[in-house]
């Protein structure tokens, strides 16, 4: 209806051209609080008073009378200052059923996007260790941003970066070779900087199996002038450095690889399937080995150094990035003459750019917002438009059991997999609670409310809603009783109660909801949304029956539950959460 409303807008707007009225395209239509004062209100006057020298009410009363006549529209009034208040026909609102109905799962799509090419990265977790309940809010944020750009008509690419290379692989590949040690008899003193989870055993299991004691190695050797570790009085940092080189030297680069593809394999394999069984896919996993190998990230360093943006200091290679806005300059090469992750992501980014998307939106956890603006400098030093990133920063989630907060470590390997958190709450309750709150606001997951079967809990209460209209449809069959949608549709007149207006009114705006959840990446806002329609529909459920004796109706009031059922169905969808025919 606001669409309508702007175009009856837009053409008063063109009549009254001639008379000096500037050109605009930005006409806003906000819903009313009081329905009193109509339905929907435009303050177009008051915008264009000043360029068009007029007074505000008087250009209000110009564009109502050169307003043209809508079946839609009961009657225009001007309010206050110029405000101009629209109240909408009975059959504005009852056609919103029969558009609903008709257009079953794609009502509410739009195509504001015009098929604009997007790229939306997220979650990205480097592939140490299984999924935790913190990655699991910025897959389910990322997942709802995707989808709802897609009903936007958006062209929507799901794309994960796999941190595959650098530093914190190796400690992967020692961390589970050192375990394999041990399990063929070596004795091991567990670096305080390697990776404990049980995963690092099962992925030594797997290296025996396949290998037998082929990879064994003598301990002593191993550690024979290793720096001491932190518990020693030791740096952490450099005994694990040395356990990395000595392990490279003991293993030979064949047998090294095969230690640290065994672990990526697993754990990459591990990740993908999480996200899969939580409704989560991508068109593409990106390595970040592959701009190694294909050289593009020599090729950025080599574009920066051409450039001008590049210099040398204590051996290592700096990118002159506060000269871009950022708080300091950052090193691109090291002094052993590795490339940083800061180069590989430049090389990523500069890969994105190249490859044509209008919009590129990255999902980062909210500990990786000041890497925000050394991208953006990298980006404008490369001569990219920065104003086509979007960098979203997700909060953490914090994990209640029993009113006490889960303590979670992911280095020491003590904190609550994805999996477990999908386990015990299920994957509906989990994509629903993630997506409560805007991305960049703390969350607290309460696991006892998420199982339990109550109003309480906002998805089952959603869920519910949805499951009794199914329950309706079912007793219509029982009682051998029919529906005719066509009739129902006919008869919408009928629907004159308040609880059946506020539904029509709900309904009618499920649209434009979509869009501002799209364009402003805020999911959350379906969420309320779908809380609020539930809330509509079972206080309509406890005051009138629906399965009346006059068949009209009956038909009416099946065909409102019915676009009730179809609106409740299709957000949850886009939320990635189930919608049971029975609780």
């Amino acid at each position: 209806m606001k669409h309508h409303l702007q175009q009856l807008i837009g053409t008063a707007l063109n009549a009254l051209q001639g008379s000096g009225l500037p050109v605009t395209e930005n006409i806003q239509i906000e819903n009313s609080r009081d329905t009193s004062h109509g339905d929907f209100a435009c303050n177009i006057a008051l915008v264009l008073a000043k360029a068009a020298r007029r007074n505000p009410r008087q250009l209000a009363e110009e564009l109502v009378a050169a307003l043209p006549s809508s079946s839609l529209v009961e009657k225009v009034e001007i309010a206050g200052p110029g405000f101009i208040n629209f109240f909408m026909t009975a059959a504005a609102f009852q056609n919103t059923v029969r558009e609903i109905l008709e257009a079953g799962e794609a009502y509410g799509h739009s195509t504001i996007g015009n098929g604009k090419k997007v790229q939306v990265e997220f979650v990205s977790a480097n592939p140490t260790g299984p999924l935790h309940v913190g990655h699991g809010r910025g897959a389910a944020y990322g997942a709802a941003v995707a989808d709802l750009l897609a009903t936007a008509g958006f062209q929507v690419h799901r794309e994960y970066y796999v941190n595959d290379a650098g530093r914190q692989m190796d400690i992967l590949a020692t961390s589970v070779w050192l375990r394999y040690l041990e399990s063929c008899g070596e004795p091991i003193p567990f670096p305080s900087n390697g990776y404990r989870g049980d995963y690092i055993h099962a992925i030594a299991e797997r290296l025996g199996q396949q290998h037998g004691e082929h990879l064994r190695r003598d301990a002593a050797t191993l550690f024979d002038a290793i720096p001491p570790d932190e518990p020693e009085g030791g740096d952490k940092e450099e005994h694990i450095d040395a356990l990395i080189s000595r392990s490279q030297e003991l293993l030979g680069k064949s047998a090294y690889e095969t230690v640290l593809q065994t672990a990526l394999r697993q754990i990459i394999g591990d990740i993908r399937n999480d996200l899969e069984q939580f409704g989560v896919v991508y068109e593409e996993w990106f390595s970040e080995r592959s701009l190694t190998t294909s050289g593009k990230v020599q090729q950025i360093v080599e574009r920066l150094r051409s450039s001008g943006h590049l210099y040398e200091r204590e051996g290592a290679i700096w990118f002159r990035s506060s000269a871009f806005g950022d708080e300091k300059d950052r090193v691109v090469v090291r002094e052993n003459g590795q490339p940083t992750y800061f180069a590989s992501d430049i090389a990523y980014h500069a890969d994105k750019m190249e490859r044509g998307y209008e919009r590129i939106i990255d999902i980062w956890g909210a500990d990786h917002h000041g890497y925000v603006p050394r991208i953006r400098a990298a980006l404008s030093a490369l001569g990219y438009d920065t104003t086509k990133l979007d960098v979203l920063l997700v909060q953490f989630a914090n994990l209640y059991r029993k009113g006490k907060r889960v303590q979670m470590s992911t280095r020491s390997g003590s904190f609550v997999t994805l999996r477990e958190l999908r386990e015990e709450v299920g994957n509906d309750a989990a994509r629903f609670f993630y997506v409560m709150r805007k991305c960049e606001q703390h969350m607290d997951f309460d696991l006892e409310l998420a199982k339990s079967q109550s109003n309480d809990n906002p998805v089952y209460y959603v869920q519910y809603a949805h499951a009794r209209i199914c329950s309706v449809m079912r007793q219509l069959e029982e009682k051998q009783l029919s529906y005719d949608q066509a009739a129902g549709t006919d008869h919408l007149h009928l629907l004159t109660e308040t609880h059946e207006q506020t539904l029509l009114r709900r309904l009618s705006r499920y649209p434009e909801l979509l869009e501002s959840a799209a364009i402003n990446h805020e999911p959350h806002l379906l969420t309320h949304y779908l809380r609020e329609l539930a809330t509509d529909f079972h206080t309509y459920y406890n005051a009138h029956q629906f399965l009346v004796d006059s068949v009209g109706l009956r038909d009416a009031r099946l065909s409102l539950i019915l676009a009730v059922r179809q609106v409740i169905a299709n957000g949850l969808g886009i939320l990635g959460v189930s919608a049971p025919g029975s609780m």
